[in-house]
């Protein structure tokens, strides 16, 4: 499996190789008709350049009175040229446009399916922010090699081959010497486009950087407003868009330097060969046409050279690009489907048991999270997990809907080991209503039917009932049509935890999950949730994270966890009567209780 790890920028593998390009060939392949279409464009757009210049020779040797009404021809046939190869231009720059658009738009959609289905563990070392600039800053930059520079490069190696083979049919002698400069001009775009490679994809990784950091303070702006912490996430952004800009300023300096050199030495030969052909006409061992034609594939060639040095910094830059993008895509996800999956038991129970399950998270091998545990929950059964911050409640939870696998021990649904069964097929069978419930900036609507997309606006408003929010959301300007704002901003606490109830209702699973529903919210919102809750429980097997005594007692049976462990098993009355750890918390909640009032 391909190691999910956050590479710091200077110390990523620096290919120096233009063929990372290839990695994009599995997006171009479906549009081998299009790309046929864009070749014979440009194909017919440098024929029609290169005869220019015999047109032009034919012009300039046959200019005489007697020739008037050959003049005329060669003219008319130039415009004919000129047409033909504005439409061969317009077809290419269509063509190559709309397949960049259609590549990109496919590789952006592959990233997002590929990341989307990622299990949490992908994002401990992995940044959301750097994934996201790679879906599209990093996507930007290849479009615009895919949708204009690969042609623009395709059309001056043609200009190039076409118009060296021109000048030799022409004048093989100032041929000669024109090609003697060659390798003086290819010397520095070899050299300078690697530099300008490697200085993009560090430019590239600088920007992911920082748009990471940006993304964790504007996610937690109340926090650092409220700590005053302005001024230095300030300061931090500041010098990571300042570490990027030096490395795109490199990037600038070296792509000048290589466009500078790469013209001069090209035009010098230009300017060279035209003195010695001068000579020849001048001495008659050349026409004044031959010397024209000559000049204007010279010109031709220089141009593609020129161009060709500022593109191989562009297709360099792209290469980055793509190396980061295709890295992400070979990333493989921590949770693998079973090659040869077992079919959830029919109809779900819900019966669920955890046997010595032991776990560790990636980032932190060496503290265990669980530590053999064990522990079952009957069908229809509610079961509460109790125990301090750090005991593995949540954990345990995360487990279950297989966002991590155990490193020993297995857990199983009605008698099928969860590994067993694909991811969906599993989750399909469990509602989970979280400790943070996550609200979409969309609808009321939207947001319920996130639970189960193709319900109907009956269902949705029966389980918006069921969750005690209908009274709220009929309240709201446009009722379940109201926007709710970015992380559902507009809405309290106890409206997002119902909001978020009403979805589990909405999805009904046999299996229902709760990660301390309550546990941030006020005493008027918590009734409200609890009776949510209630209705939502009835019939279901429940497993509940919660530190509410409240919640705890309803609960069919209690498991106790400490350090990872399971210190203890049974109802409220027992464990209190034990007078062991739940009692302590039970106390401790009880005091902290009364002390409130």
């Amino acid at each position: 499996m391909a190691e999910i790890e956050a590479v710091a920028p200077d110390k990523r593998a620096k290919s120096k190789r233009i063929g990372a390009l290839r990695g994009l060939a599995p997006f171009l392949a479906p549009y081998r008709l299009l790309i046929a279409g864009v070749v014979f464009a440009l194909l017919l757009a440098a024929s029609f350049t290169l005869v220019l210049p015999v047109a032009f020779r034919r012009v300039i040797d046959g200019f005489s009175v007697e020739n008037a009404a050959l003049i005329d021809r060669y003219f008319l046939a130039l415009i004919g040229v000129a047409v033909a190869l504005a439409l061969a231009t317009a077809a290419r720059f269509f063509l190559v446009t709309l397949l960049g658009e259609r590549v990109i738009a496919d590789l952006r959609r592959a990233l997002f399916d590929h990341v989307s289905g990622m299990s949490p563990g992908f994002y401990e070392k992995l940044m959301t922010a750097e994934v996201l600039t790679r879906l599209t800053s990093d996507t930007t930059v290849i479009q615009g090699v895919v949708g204009s520079t690969a042609s623009i490069a395709l059309r001056n190696i043609l200009l190039l081959v076409g118009g060296i083979t021109m000048m030799l049919v022409t004048s093989a002698k100032l041929t000669g010497m024109a090609l003697l400069i060659v390798p003086a001009a290819v010397l520095p775009i070899i050299l300078l486009g690697r530099r300008v490679r490697r200085l993009s994809r560090r430019a590239q990784d600088l920007v992911a950087d920082s748009a990471a950091l940006a993304g964790e303070y504007l996610q937690a702006a109340p926090t650092v407003q409220a700590m005053t912490y302005e001024a230095p996430a300030q300061a931090g952004f500041a010098r990571r868009v300042e570490a990027a800009f030096a490395a795109h300023r490199g990037r600038i300096v070296a792509r000048s330097a290589l466009t500078a050199i790469v013209i001069f030495l090209v035009f010098s030969m230009v300017v060279g060969v035209v003195w010695i052909g001068a000579r020849d006409v001048l001495a008659g061992t050349m026409s004044e046409g031959e010397m024209a034609q000559f000049v204007l594939y010279a010109v031709f060639t220089a141009g593609a050279v020129g161009a060709l040095s500022e593109v191989w910094g562009e297709l360099q830059r792209a290469a980055g690009a793509t190396e980061r993008i295709v890295e992400l895509l070979q990333m493989e996800n921590p949770i693998r489907e079973p090659a040869e999956p077992l079919p959830p038991a029919a109809p779900t129970r819900g019966h669920i048991r955890f046997e010595d399950v032991s776990f560790h998270y990636q980032s932190r091998p060496d503290a265990p999270a669980l530590h053999e545990v064990s522990f079952e929950i009957r069908p229809g059964e509610t079961v509460a997990l109790v125990g301090p911050s750090g005991a593995g409640k949540t954990t345990i939870l995360q487990l279950l809907l297989r966002f991590y696998d155990p490193q020993a021990g297995r857990i199983t649904l009605d008698g099928v080991p969860i590994d067993a069964m694909t991811t969906r097929d599993l989750r399909a069978r469990l509602a989970l209503v979280p400790q943070e419930p996550v609200i979409f900036a969309d609808s009321v609507r939207a947001n319920i039917l996130f639970g189960r997309p193709e319900a109907s606006e009956a269902e949705v408003i029966e389980a918006a009932r069921a969750a005690a929010a209908h009274d709220f959301v009929t309240g709201l300007p446009e009722g379940y049509d109201s926007w709710l704002g970015e992380r559902g901003v507009l809405l309290s606490g106890g409206q997002k935890q119902r909001i978020a109830i009403a979805r589990a209702i909405l999805r009904d699973a046999p299996v229902l999950v709760l990660d301390e529903a309550t546990s941030a919210l006020d005493a008027e919102s918590e009734r409200a949730v609890q009776a949510a809750v209630a209705r939502l429980a009835a019939g279901r097997t429940t497993l509940v994270v919660a530190h509410r005594l409240a919640t705890v007692k309803r609960a069919d049976r209690i498991v106790v966890l400490e350090g990872g462990r399971v210190v203890a098993t049974g109802t409220h009355d027992a464990l209190v009567a034990e007078d062991g750890l739940y009692a302590r918390l039970a106390r401790l909640q009880f005091t902290e209780g009364l002390a409130a009032e």
